[in-house]
């Protein structure tokens, strides 16, 4: 059953909460420049991840990996600056804070200082617990990340769905509990099945938001990349896109360079 849709003037980690307690579905994209951010925001969309995702999408990288803190600084102050609505959940790039509480903290403060965004996402389960203590200490909202964490990719080795054999599915139930616990205000569960996913969303009173994890979460995140077309070379299950940008884009583009080519543009009108 579809749950009337409220009005919000501004999402925060509270509205999010509540959204779940009413039943209401939490939508969820990225964004990482100024433009696209306030696109995302005027349609509506409850929260924007900065996600370390940019090292794909802007920057063309194979992981996750290469991101610098600096570098996802300047993508979420972007972002920041066209945003009145939206909650803006800022990743947590590798290496700034897996191998020492006292650095996580440093790189939570320089996120929430320097790009005003509204909250930090990290993943991992009981292995980042101090971490996250830490930063939550300092009165900064934390968002878990658990199921594949792109940021292991290599211990991995494959980017297939996670906890499909019982023990890691009763170790992520086990993470879940403890992020709720810990203090994190809501989970990203990303590439899991279906059914877990589903099971630990009734476990917890905090929202969980699936990537390719099933429709029995709380809401559901993409990359507005992929969303919306741009890249079209990705093809998982899950996504489902809304727009074929890159066929848009190509043909304007193709047509704009006919055009300049044979001289219609510019025309009269376009000329001063």
């Amino acid at each position: 059953m579809s749950v009337a849709k409220k009005e919000y003037k501004r999402i925060t980690v509270k509205t999010l909460v509540d959204m779940k307690a009413n039943g209401e579905k939490i939508s969820m994209l990225t964004a990482y420049d100024y433009t696209m951010a306030k696109i995302v925001d005027g349609s509506g969309v409850d929260v924007i991840l900065v996600g370390d995702s940019a090292s794909n999408v802007m920057a063309g990288h194979e992981t996750t990996l290469p991101i610098t803190l600096d570098q996802m600084i300047y993508h979420a102050s972007s972002v920041v600056r066209a945003v009145e609505r939206a909650l803006v959940v800022v990743d947590l790039p590798f290496g700034s804070y897996q191998s020492d509480p006292k650095e996580a903290l440093r790189s939570a403060i320089r996120i929430m200082k320097e790009s005003g965004g509204h909250a930090v996402k990290l993943e991992g389960g009981k292995e980042v617990k101090e971490s996250i203590k830490r930063i939550l200490n300092a009165g900064i909202p934390v968002m878990g990340h658990l199921g594949l964490t792109p940021q292991s990719i290599y211990k991995f080795g494959t980017y297939t769905v996670r906890a499909k054999e019982e023990q890691e599915a009763i170790q992520l139930k086990q993470d879940a509990l403890m992020l709720e616990k810990a203090g994190c205000f809501a989970i990203v569960l990303e590439k899991i099945p279906a059914k877990l996913a589903k099971e630990v969303a009734k476990s917890v009173s905090i929202p969980i938001i699936g990537i390719g994890a099933g429709n029995g979460v709380d809401g559901q995140v993409l990359v507005l990349h992929d969303m919306i077309g741009m890249t079209h070379e990705f093809h998982p299950r899950f996504l489902r896109r809304y727009m074929n940008l890159y066929e848009d884009m190509t043909s304007s583009i193709s047509q704009y360079v006919d055009d300049v080519k044979t001289e219609d543009f510019p025309n009269d009108d376009e000329q001063y």
